[in-house]
């Protein structure tokens, strides 16, 4: 087969591919290349699942709307799956000021993104959720938040994208981008083979920085670990999905009865212990298991079964870029989603197909253009 495509999508997580899923819908023939052996091997199966319009900020938030409002509802009939999307609602949890504050926060986020959501006090979070302790003192209620089966919504698209005829190439660790007349033009992988498109998509996650960077883009993100974990089966409880204000852990029951967490300490950045292979630490699964336990004490002596750790492209202001660059024409940045892209991932593949077939996009994503890292005046 040839290696040639009219466009080439790096990167096969839920916005590569649901990207190639859109634009192969639209006629266009779509190679995808993955830099690991498996399909959505990054932070498209190593998250926590979440479907959350709540505490976003613009434009995200659009994103986020148009994903849950208008695509999330019907997604599982369009690609013919069971990608269990479920839309309970949210509790964002506090107990100190600083968490109360952290609410406040969310809600001032949901006013201004026109999210009904409203602060509640421990008892009305109580009768929502009864396994929470009077440890809560107030709490954020969103209807409109979900979750959904991450590595059942990638597959799905991988799945749908193949039957239009996309060509997934798996173990291909791309090193270069090569321009020709001054469009991007070839693709360059560590095996030495070369693939050609009109344009190509860089939906690479933390490894969007290194290859952007071989055609003078630089990015201003850092890789940061995120941890997940899960427990044993557990009888049915609650199906509200529910956080931690100050982000310490988030999390829901599944349909089968585990219960998955994730969330973060922020002293993630500091670690050594990382490599090209993001590890589980000693710290955070001991962090969230105490908080969890505050929060729901009927989870406190629930045994965790597994964790498992993923790289997270975390952007300097926590919003992605999603832009045809005008340095390099022909080049889609997708990246930087700082661990929010699985929820505005369907949205972002229906934008960014756009771009390429030269469209507005049908979301206004202009902030969120790489211009706004430029000095000003330039």
């Amino acid at each position: 087969m040839t290696n040639t495509a009219d466009v080439i999508v790096i990167g096969s997580g839920i916005i590569g591919s649901s990207t190639a899923y859109e634009l192969s819908k639209r006629g266009k023939k779509v190679i995808v290349l993955e830099k690991y052996s498996n399909v959505g091997d990054g932070a498209s199966s190593r998250n926590g699942a979440g479907v959350r319009l709540s505490g976003r900020v613009a434009p995200e938030s659009w994103l986020a709307s148009k994903a849950i409002k208008d695509i999330w509802p019907t997604l599982h009939e369009e690609l013919d799956a069971d990608l269990e999307y479920h839309k309970p609602g949210s509790l964002v949890l506090a107990h100190s000021e600083a968490q109360i504050k952290a609410c406040m926060g969310t809600i001032e986020k949901n006013n201004l993104a026109d999210v009904e959501s409203r602060l509640i006090d421990g008892k009305e979070a109580r009768e929502i959720c009864p396994y929470l302790s009077d440890y809560v003192e107030k709490a954020v209620w969103c209807a409109e938040d979900g979750y959904a089966n991450p590595m059942r919504t990638t597959l799905a698209y991988y799945r749908a994208a193949r039957k239009l005829g996309v060509r997934y190439i798996t173990g291909e660790n791309v090193v270069s981008l090569e321009k020709f007349r001054g469009r991007v033009r070839r693709v360059v992988t560590e095996a030495g083979n070369v693939y050609e498109g009109e344009q190509v998509v860089l939906a690479a996650g933390f490894n969007s920085r290194r290859i952007a960077k071989t055609v003078g883009i630089w990015i201003p993100f850092l890789k940061r670990v995120d941890e997940c974990l899960i427990t044993e089966i557990q009888p049915a409880m609650f199906d509200t999905r529910i956080s931690c204000a100050d982000g310490n852990f988030y999390g829901h029951q599944t349909r089968h009865g585990s219960f998955i967490f994730g969330g973060n300490t922020n002293l993630e950045r500091y670690e050594e212990c990382y490599d090209d292979k993001p590890m589980n630490t000693n710290k955070q699964t001991s962090d969230k298991c105490r908080i969890i336990g505050q929060f729901v004490p009927a989870l406190k002596d629930v045994k965790v079964v597994r964790h498992w750790a993923g790289w997270l492209d975390s952007m300097v202001d926590r919003l992605p870029i999603i832009q045809e660059m005008d340095e390099v024409p022909g080049l889609i940045l997708a990246c930087g989603f700082s661990g929010h892209g699985f929820a505005i991932g369907p949205a972002v593949g229906v934008v960014v197909s756009q771009i390429a077939m030269g469209e507005a996009p049908s979301v206004d994503i202009s902030s969120l253009n790489y211009d706004r890292f430029k000095p000003s005046g330039c």
